[in-house]
């Protein structure tokens, strides 16, 4: 079988999903697909909760955004298991059961996203609405060490480089970039680490 993906689709990607969706099953090859919270986080973020109320219903809102993404016909899972063909994770049970990260904001779907791919053995690609990680006005082409951006969230640089999770950040509005990301080959964007 071939290596599996992790491929964290944004929420700022909503009005563009289903265009993603087909791109990634059209891959045809192990892909597990871990949504963001998008709009749904942000009623949360709205509610002026902290805490672990924030953090479950954060999470919450990231399953809604994959049952969005599974009408474009990507089937569900809530198993941390590589899948056969491209498939996307409802995480809540799955992150209740272990509970790994802390509770607060600056844990997003980004981290979840590199934890699901470290426990898998898993490439990570990380689709946003930008082209890469940012950092002081300046696109980087790779990061080996934590910078200030507000491309991915504050935890995902240090998870990545600690963990060893090879992982890219790619603008998922260009369907070319998201194959040839999920393929593993070069493409615009910014490599984590490896």
């Amino acid at each position: 079988m071939e290596t599996c993906v992790v491929v964290k689709l944004g929420g700022s990607l909503y009005d563009r999903a289903q265009d993603i969706a087909g791109t990634i099953a059209a891959l045809r090859r192990p892909v597990l697909v871990v949504p963001g919270g998008g709009a749904f986080a942000g009623a949360v973020r709205a509610t002026g909760l902290g805490g672990s109320p924030a953090h479950w219903m954060a999470i919450a809102a990231m399953e809604q955004f994959g049952h969005y993404l599974s009408s474009f016909g990507l089937p569900v899972t809530c198993r941390l298991e590589i899948p056969p063909v491209p498939t996307v994770l409802l995480p809540y049970a799955l992150l209740r059961d272990h509970d790994p990260l802390p509770h607060r904001w600056e844990v997003t779907s980004d981290t979840i996203s590199a934890w699901i791919a470290q426990r898998l053995e898993a490439r990570l690609v990380l689709l946003k609405s930008v082209d890469g990680i940012c950092s002081r006005g300046v696109l980087l082409p790779s990061v080996d060490r934590p910078v200030p951006t507000d491309d991915v969230d504050p935890c995902l640089i240090p998870f990545v480089l600690s963990h060893r999770v090879p992982a890219v950040v790619v603008n998922g509005r260009f369907p070319a970039r998201v194959s040839a990301a999920v393929n593993g080959e070069p493409v615009t964007g910014t490599t984590i680490g490896f």
